[in-house]
């Protein structure tokens, strides 16, 4: 079978984004992957870490087909800067650049030329002051990809060998969780993370859904959504998991501490988290540059590394492109 095309964003131009794209493309073997992005940038990365320009194809949507693992490859089509960007300081051209980089993978899968989009980490302040058009409403990857792909509903999620785990809620104030966890939302994050831990191979997966208050809301004593939302949540899960045919066993509310620490010892398969940090201080702590972020729910497979796009490293030569093999790998795994 034919290494599966993957289309990669390169992110902040600024940042490590070009750098572990090059890097791991370089290494790929088990893909066919193409860059979209700058290709001066793309060049300047390639000459930082190393990697032969001879190495690098530019190649158009006809020659596609010719591309092989291990092998750069650069989008000919991908919107250009008029000069490559001084490390650590995105401007507006970067930010417009970087969404209109993510858009052309994106179309690049969803019309079929690439079966799976890997995207670099970007500036989301760069892209939402940008001025392009969409760019003020950007908050990332995972609500952009949403409206642009009409996807119903969509799930973040980060999978590494030693934890899986879905969020309710995402780029939120911290003072906006309470009200926009909701039953149905609960229910959406844990049926999506059934759906992604049996696809990883989990027959029948353990579940843990963690509380929102501490202690599980102590009865009511310290808060009662777990009481009104989260368990009406938790039964609408089974019925949906039920219906799609995938047996999971779902616990819950469990206190969020209890949560993760069993599931880092293997007694839960993955854990579903009400917000953003909750799931991401784990994850980041038991798989940094391993963990892959995966958005659920849309109608292509998408993965991306789980770090920032450390603008105090770019340009030293010094980026882990760990995270970024890992998120090409899980998209092969996903995209078969």
């Amino acid at each position: 079978m034919k290494a599966p095309l993957l289309a990669i964003s390169l992110g902040c131009p600024s940042g490590v984004g070009p750098e572990v794209a090059v890097v791991a493309a370089a290494r790929s073997t088990g893909a066919r992957c193409l860059l979209v992005g700058d290709e001066a940038v793309i060049r300047r990365a390639a000459a930082l870490r190393r990697v032969a320009q001879k190495r690098i194809e530019r190649v158009d949507r006809a020659g596609l087909s010719r591309l092989a693992p291990g092998t750069v490859g650069i989008l000919a089509e991908s919107a250009a800067l008029p000069r490559p960007s001084a490390y650590g300081e995105p401007g507006k051209a970067d930010g417009a650049a970087q969404l209109a980089w993510i858009d052309q993978a994106t179309d690049l899968v969803r019309q079929g030329y690439a079966q799976a989009l890997v995207t670099g980490p970007v500036s989301k302040l760069a892209i939402a002051t940008s001025g392009a058009p969409g760019s003020e409403a950007f908050l990332g990857h995972t609500e952009h990809l949403a409206r642009r792909l009409g996807a119903r509903e969509v799930t973040m999620a980060f999978a590494s060998d030693d934890l899986v785990t879905a969020l309710v809620t995402t780029h939120l104030p911290l003072s906006a969780v309470p009200e926009a966890v909701t039953p149905k939302e609960v229910a959406r994050a844990t049926f999506w993370l059934g759906r992604l831990l049996h696809d990883l191979g989990r027959a029948s997966p353990k579940i843990a859904v963690a509380a929102l208050n501490p202690h599980a809301g102590e009865g009511g004593l310290l808060g009662d959504e777990e009481q009104h939302k989260l368990t009406p949540g938790i039964r609408r899960a089974r019925r949906r998991l039920t219906t799609a045919g995938v047996p999971a066993e779902i616990l819950g509310p469990v206190g969020a501490e209890t949560a993760f620490r069993l599931a880092a010892k293997g007694v839960y398969d993955g854990v579903v988290a009400m917000y953003h940090d909750q799931a991401t201080i784990p994850s980041k702590l038991l798989g940094f540059g391993e963990a892959v972020n995966v958005t659920l729910g849309l109608p292509i497979v998408r993965t991306s590394v789980d770090h920032g796009t450390a603008h105090d490293v770019a340009g030293t030569g010094r980026a882990d492109a760990r995270g970024m093999r890992e998120a090409i790998a899980l998209a092969v795994r996903l995209a078969r």
